[in-house]
């Protein structure tokens, strides 16, 4: 009963913030995972982070990273493969790069520093597709920044599976090579199939047709990647984000009738429900009860210095990837300033490095308010640069 009392209590605040901060365009992440560190050990204790909890987290990270995966747009990269690829990994180079000298100058170890510069280096797509809803930017800015984001998320994957050797003890050379092909023969399969299967075969039209097969077919990919990922030693979200992102590749299908890509809306938006009121937050309410470092332990001018690395990283990086592949400075840095928000994958990350001892509670605690100060600022910091510099830039 008094599990039930806190989950009742966690989802009430949370949601009830999330309705407030959404006046303010301040993303659900920043209430969804306030309510964590008010109603837990940090501040309140009233909730603390037991087992029943941690499930249901997890469940809901495995969710989400489907829902992100069913999200995405893989034509947006494939059609702009060059740009974005450039874009997204001169961002998370420069993001890992000054994340990494941030953590040594106050006296870490090389494996947290390493793990923070991963951690910095991706761009939450959700925030990105947040201030392009909001915001009336440019065709060629939006679809770099799509394509960069996207490009991010799947240089996110490999750098998770990366992490998740490093939690398995050390990385030699041999291993790290190894680990190298394995993930990428693992994405490359996914995504062939993803290729011969969903979209291209007319097969798969019986198990569209039906709703609740094609829910149920989804859950039965999303588990079986998500154990297929940890049993070749990756990460099991790996293979649910795989799974949406395969699953999402119908729309690309060449459908007369529109109906794969209205079964498929219909399966997003049933998902979406559940997945964004329930299990989503819970996740973010979780690594929120998990914010308790030591007293005394936080360090302002980290965290400062912490939150000027991600965003630098990201403004130097993605700027200068734009503007080498050809586009103008002022679009260049639009696209800089868009990629800065970080959320959903980068808090996963951090449980990740937590729970395997890679960080403290300390350090665990500076990314994650950094991340939630990233997704706070983002939006607001482009809004006023398209309204300085016009909204239809270059």
């Amino acid at each position: 009963m008094q599990y039930l009392l806190s989950l009742a209590v966690l989802l009430v605040t949370a949601k009830s913030l999330e309705w407030v901060f959404e006046r303010f365009r301040i993303h659900p992440i920043v209430a969804h995972v306030l309510t964590g560190i008010i109603l837990g050990p940090f501040l309140l204790g009233v909730v603390s982070p037991g087992p029943n909890l941690k499930v249901l987290a997890n469940f809901g990270l495995i969710m989400m990273m489907l829902y992100m995966g069913l999200t995405s747009n893989f034509s947006a990269i494939a059609q702009n493969t060059r740009r974005a690829v450039i874009v997204a990994s001169l961002g998370v180079a420069f993001s890992l790069f000054f994340g990494f000298v941030t953590v040594i100058y106050f006296g870490r170890t090389v494996t947290a520093a390493l793990f923070v510069g991963v951690t910095l280096g991706n761009t939450a797509i959700e925030v990105t597709s947040g201030v392009l809803l909001r915001e009336k930017v440019k065709r060629t800015v939006s679809s770099v920044l799509m394509g960069a984001a996207f490009a991010d998320d799947i240089i996110a994957v490999y750098l998770i599976g990366i992490v998740t050797a490093l939690m398995h003890g050390s990385l030699n050379l041999s291993g790290f090579i190894v680990l190298t092909i394995k993930i990428f023969t693992f994405i490359a399969f996914v995504l062939l199939i993803s290729e011969y299967v969903f979209k291209r075969s007319r097969r798969f039209y019986a198990i569209i047709r039906n709703a609740n097969v094609f829910f149920t077919f989804t859950l039965i990919l999303t588990f079986s990647l998500a154990i297929l990922a940890d049993e070749i030693g990756l990460n099991q979200i790996i293979g649910a984000y795989l799974a949406g992102l395969t699953i999402s590749r119908l729309r690309e299908r060449k459908d007369p009738l529109v109906v794969t890509r209205i079964k498929l809306n219909e399966l997003t938006d049933s998902l979406k429900v559940v997945l964004t009121e329930f299990f989503i937050p819970l996740f973010f309410i979780y690594v929120g009860l998990m914010f308790n470092p030591p007293h005394g332990a936080l360090n302002p001018v980290l965290i400062l210095l912490l939150y000027v690395s991600a965003v630098m990283g990201k403004l130097i990086g993605c700027s200068l990837g734009s503007r080498i592949t050809g586009m103008n400075w002022r679009d260049s840095i639009a696209v800089g300033i868009g990629m800065g928000g970080r959320g959903s994958l980068e808090l996963a990350i951090l449980n990740f490095g937590l729970a395997a001892g890679i960080i403290d509670r300390s350090l665990f605690a500076s990314v994650v308010t950094v991340s939630m100060m990233c997704a706070f600022t983002t939006p607001l910091f482009f809004g006023k640069y398209l309204r300085k510099f016009g909204r239809s830039t270059g």
